[in-house]
């Protein structure tokens, strides 16, 4: 899988580093979505837990030979009991 990040040019780095997320646990969560679902002008948004167990949300667009990652954060409070929840059903 082709994973393609937005670099956020004023922090000089990908944009995912100011959520302390990594490249592993986006591909980690992308290969193996809890949840992958419909998001915004055609993105797309996959919740997962990660190899290490914590729980991240990836808003991504999918391309024809690659997915562009726009941002990532560790799920945290209501938004991952909400989550987890949903899971449950």
């Amino acid at each position: 899988m082709n994973i393609r990040f937005y670099f956020d040019e004023e922090l000089g780095t990908l944009h995912i580093f100011k959520h302390d997320i990594t490249e592993y646990e986006v591909e980690n969560v992308l290969i193996n979505p809890g949840e992958d679902r419909k998001g915004k002008e055609g993105s797309r948004v996959a919740i997962g837990q990660t190899s290490s167990g914590r729980y991240i949300k990836i808003i991504y667009v999918p391309e024809p030979n690659s997915i562009f990652v726009i941002t990532a954060y560790e799920l945290t409070g209501k938004p991952l009991s909400a989550y987890k929840k949903r899971r449950k059903k």
